[in-house]
Order: C-alpha cells, then sequence, then structure tokens
C-alpha cells in the first residue's frame, strides 16, 4: 500500500481547487472581525513568533500566522498530552512544511510526488510524521472568507491526527480492525481534538493567540465547508462526517475537553451521516420545493407536538399555517416565520425571505424554522416563559428533539443534507431561537449547542420537565 494521508479537502466556491472527491454546498456570507485571532506574530515584535521551523517557508503573513497557531499547539499538547494519555509530547519528528501550490517548481513535501498535490489541502502524513499545508489556495482563503480562527481550526485538526498516533491509534491498528476505527470516527476525533485546543485559546491560556467566544460562530461556518459531498455513506472508506457529525465533536471537544476526545468510539458515538434513500432522493439532492415541504412536514409535526404537549397532561391546540406575502408581524419580529398566539396561526412569509433561505440553503432550513415555531405553540399550550432566555434555548432544543424524533424513520422525509441545512440556518440567523418578543440567541454556536442536544437527547433535556 502506497503513503496513506490524513488530510482535509475543501471546497470554497470555485476560489479553492477541488479533490476529485470534494464536492460540498457552503453558506454564503463575509467574515466579521469576531473570526479573527488577535496574534503577535512578527518575529521582530516581543513575544512575536519565528516562522523559521517552517520547512519551505516564505516568511510571509500566512506562515507567520501558521506559525503562532502552531507554537501555542505544542504548547498546549506539551501541558495537555501527559494528563490525557499518562505520557510527554513528543513534537513532529518529521516537522512542519508550507506549500506553494502555485509555483509548480516549489520544494516538494514527504509523502506526496508533487507541490499540486497539496492544492486546496492540510493532511497530516504518519509515515513521515509530517504536517504540510497549501499555503497559496487554502490557508490565505479560508482566512479571507471566515478569518483567522479558520486557519486556527485546520491545523488544530491536523495536530490531532498526530495526538492519534502519539496515543497509539496506529495505521496498522486501523488497518487491521476497520470496523472498530472507522474513518469517520478517526476524523470525528481530531474535529473534537480541535474543539478542546480552541476553548484552551478562549480561555486565554495561549501565549500568542486570542479568541472570544463570540467569535466561533465564524470557525463552525469554516468547519462545515469540510463535510462530506451530500449523500455519501458514514461506513465509505474516506467518510469524513456530514456537517452535523462534525460540528458536534468540535463542541464536544469544546465543552468537555480532550480526554473526552480520547474516549470516543463506535459504541459511545452517533453519527448521522447517510446515503440517499432511492434514485428520486439522489435527483432531487434530498431537497422538496417550497410548497412540497409544507405538505410533507406539517402532519408530522401536528403529531410530535401533540404527543409531546398531551402527554405532559395538556390539551394541544393545532395551530393552522397562514401563508401571507410578507413577513409577518402578529407576535414580535420572529422572523420569516411566527407563531401567533391570538389566532393560534403559524404564519409564514411566501414571498420573499423564507423562500430565498429554502431556495440557498435547503429545504430543511425551512423546515427548522417551521419546527421552532411550533416549538413556540408548544411552550404557550404547557404554560412554559414564552420569553426570554429559557423561552430562546427551549425553542431551539424542541426543534432539535423533533428532528431527532425523525432520525432512522424510512417512512419520513429527512433525507441527506437535511441535519447540515439546519446547522447553516442555525449559524446564519438567530430566527429558530427568536421567543414571542422577537428576541434571539446571540451566537450561532450556541444556537447549534442547543439544537444538538434536543435532536441527541430528546424533549426532556429542553427545560418541560
Amino acid at each position: 500500500m502506497g503513503t496513506r494521508l490524513v488530510r482535509l479537502t475543501v471546497a470554497l466556491v470555485s476560489l479553492v481547487a477541488l479533490g476529485t472527491s470534494a464536492c460540498t454546498t457552503t453558506i454564503t456570507g463575509t467574515p466579521t472581525s469576531s473570526g479573527s485571532i488577535i496574534t503577535q506574530t512578527d518575529p521582530d515584535e516581543p513575544g512575536g513568533v519565528d516562522p523559521s521551523f517552517i520547512e519551505n517557508t516564505d516568511d510571509g503573513p500566512i506562515d507567520r500566522l501558521a506559525a503562532a497557531v502552531l507554537t501555542d499547539l505544542r504548547s498546549y499538547w506539551t501541558e495537555t498530552f501527559p494528563a490525557t494519555f499518562g505520557g510527554e509530547w513528543k513534537d513532529l519528528s518529521g516537522g512542519y512544511y508550507s506549500v506553494d501550490t502555485a509555483d509548480d517548481d516549489a520544494p516538494t513535501p514527504p509523502c506526496v510526488d508533487k507541490p499540486t498535490d497539496v492544492e486546496g489541502n492540510a493532511f497530516y502524513c504518519p509515515n513521515a510524521d509530517v504536517m504540510a499545508w497549501d499555503r497559496a489556495a487554502l490557508l490565505p482563503v479560508l482566512r479571507e472568507r471566515f478569518g483567522e480562527a479558520a486557519v486556527m481550526l485546520v491545523l488544530a485538526h491536523e495536530m490531532g491526527h498526530a495526538v492519534q498516533r502519539r496515543a497509539g491509534l496506529t495505521v496498522e491498528k486501523q488497518q487491521e480492525s476497520p470496523d472498530e476505527y472507522p474513518t469517520i470516527l478517526i476524523e470525528a476525533q481530531a474535529d473534537c481534538y480541535a474543539g478542546a485546543f480552541v476553548r484552551w485559546v478562549v480561555d486565554d491560556n495561549a501565549t500568542h493567540l486570542q479568541l472570544a467566544a463570540d467569535g466561533m460562530d465564524s470557525a463552525l461556518e469554516s468547519l462545515i465547508t469540510f463535510r462530506d459531498p451530500i449523500g455519501t455513506e458514514q461506513t465509505d472508506e474516506g467518510a469524513h462526517g456530514d456537517a452535523f457529525d462534525r460540528v458536534s465533536a468540535f463542541q464536544d471537544g469544546y465543552d468537555e475537553g480532550a480526554t473526552l476526545c480520547s474516549e470516543m468510539s463506535v459504541d459511545n458515538r452517533v453519527f448521522t451521516q447517510s446515503g440517499f434513500r432511492d434514485a428520486s432522493d439522489a435527483a432531487n439532492g434530498g431537497n422538496l420545493d417550497f410548497a412540497q415541504l409544507f405538505e410533507s412536514i406539517e402532519p408530522t409535526l401536528e403529531q410530535y407536538f401533540d404527543s409531546l404537549v398531551t402527554q405532559r397532561g395538556k390539551q394541544w391546540r393545532q395551530p393552522q399555517l397562514a401563508p401571507t406575502d410578507e413577513r409577518p408581524d402578529c407576535a414580535g419580529d420572529q422572523g420569516p416565520v411566527a407563531f401567533c398566539p391570538d389566532s393560534t396561526e403559524i404564519s409564514f412569509d411566501t414571498g420573499d425571505e423564507l423562500p430565498r433561505i429554502h431556495t440557498t440553503i435547503g429545504d430543511y432550513a425551512t423546515g427548522t424554522l417551521l419546527a421552532s415555531r411550533y416549538a413556540l405553540s408548544a411552550l404557550t399550550e404547557l404554560q412554559k416563559p414564552t420569553e426570554g432566555e429559557e423561552a430562546q434555548h427551549d425553542t431551539v432544543c424542541l426543534a432539535g428533539a423533533f428532528t431527532g424524533s425523525l432520525l432512522g424513520l424510512e417512512d419520513q422525509f429527512l433525507s441527506p443534507g437535511d441535519l447540515d441545512e439546519a446547522i447553516q440556518v442555525l449559524l446564519a440567523y438567530d430566527y429558530a431561537a427568536r421567543d414571542m418578543a422577537g428576541q434571539g440567541i446571540d451566537t450561532g454556536f450556541e444556537r447549534v449547542r442547543d439544537f444538538r442536544k434536543g435532536v441527541l437527547e430528546g424533549d426532556k433535556t429542553c427545560g418541560l420537565d
């Protein structure tokens, strides 16, 4: 067998060259200041980082940023590895390589045949204990689109693969026990380690990097660009996970730390990635058109929330769907979908914004927003708070719980990519978290966290009991 690379393949709207298997859909948007890292990367300034330890460096701003990230990463694992695994951290024996993929005559790093083999990618090669990245068409594009936090996340993920090898997860062990160590688990663990490191940075433990907690949205937006193509089976040899799987692993590391990551296994990890159910599902990319989505989801929403309310001793008043050609204004500014308590209706915009969200993100972006308004209706019937932080978190959680109830049901409409669409709409908009007064949760990171809790743990975790 040839050298096996552990790598990220990215598609960034034609700005980055695609690998043969890379084909993803990304959300639109531009980076904000919250997605940037405050770094000291100039070696001529106090506390600056000298990038000369990077092979083939051009000493430019991208490699200086990479050097700052790698220096803090090595400090983190020097501190964390002994407590997690009981041994000392050993730096990469093969070193770190910056690759100018725009130059055919550029030096070639170990494990590949030519510089262009690295185009649009970063990888860790266990055979040579080497990390390499494309400084021409990957890191600068990530920084421009998502902020410096995206560069930190990519390099932290690759270092996570180096951690796995030092913890005893060898290529040979993977090959001998593929069912125990599928690629999707290996990649999730690396995402988890990246999340643990980023939390260490957010907690102001790093020397060269600083990132505010409200800067996590840009990091997650960059992470979902590395998801697998829609319809990839989780058992595929090169599967990395859908956006829900990847964000889940990252957030688990961020919230719980490296020890939880080290204990991840096929026995305790739930993956949601799945292939298309049939040729029809594949032909439409797993998406229903706007009208079909409402026809398909309405009975399922009614059944789920009727059961949720009546099981708690209350009577469910089924809300009626009420299309309108403008933004609903019946109770606070809830966005393009609103629960109207006086008329017991769920009003939704058919004229502009909601159809646009449906088209640009996907059908379950609409489904997620609609489920959150049914959730607000249920909170009303259960006489739970419908305004304030508690209501905001419970609403998103219940939208997740409804979604989780659909997983694995063959006669339901959830398709590959639907959970990814939920993640994207939660990161891009606060609508699913808005309460009856039109107030929502500020960060997509928190909205995704609440939604995931509902998906994975059910409605009993959503503040109802």
